[in-house]
């Protein structure tokens, strides 16, 4: 038989398809939004997440890798601005060497979102600071993804910042 009818399935043939169902029950089932939560719970998470990300900005700021070390998730994964991916390790080996050193982190329009076991942060960072490729110092948009543990304890799993260009400015 052919046509549309006789079509089978195959994840061998598109193991990409299996993927994608997989992530989008994911995202179903993790971006379920607290509003039932009593308000005074849905507080206290956000305070608590808020204070790791004080915590991640005096860790960078000081150089502090056993602070860092306790926020990240063993798989965390970083798109630097210039594009390239950084694993946890990596991330923890540029602030011991001190190639990466900030002297200015101005977090300003924080947001949090929380989605099941995970809290969406969005804010922005006006920077002082250079790296082993020049001077990074400039406004960044960012977006950090936490991850509560099997334990409930929250973990940087995921993060992401751009450069915020200014008007007539190319990348």
């Amino acid at each position: 038989m052919t046509g549309p009818a006789s079509y089978s399935w195959n994840p061998v043939r598109q193991p990409w398809a299996g993927r994608m169902i997989v992530t989008a029950l994911l995202f179903t089932v993790c971006a379920i939004p607290l509003a039932g939560m009593p308000r005074a719970q849905r507080h206290e998470r956000r305070h608590e997440i808020d204070h790791l990300e004080e915590l991640w900005r005096d860790a960078i700021l000081k150089d502090d890798t056993a602070t860092m070390s306790s926020l990240l998730a063993d798989d965390y994964i970083a798109i630097t601005p210039a594009g390239t991916l950084q694993t946890k390790d990596e991330a923890l080996a540029g602030l011991r060497s001190g190639r990466y050193h900030f002297t200015t982190l101005e977090i300003t329009d924080r947001k949090v979102r929380f989605y099941g076991a995970a809290a969406i942060v969005t804010s922005t960072a006006d920077v002082q600071a250079t790296t082993p490729d020049g001077d990074l110092s400039g406004s960044y948009r960012y977006t950090r993804v936490y991850a509560q543990d099997e334990h409930g304890v929250w973990k940087i799993v995921s993060f992401e910042a751009n450069r915020i260009l200014d008007p007539g400015e190319r990348r």
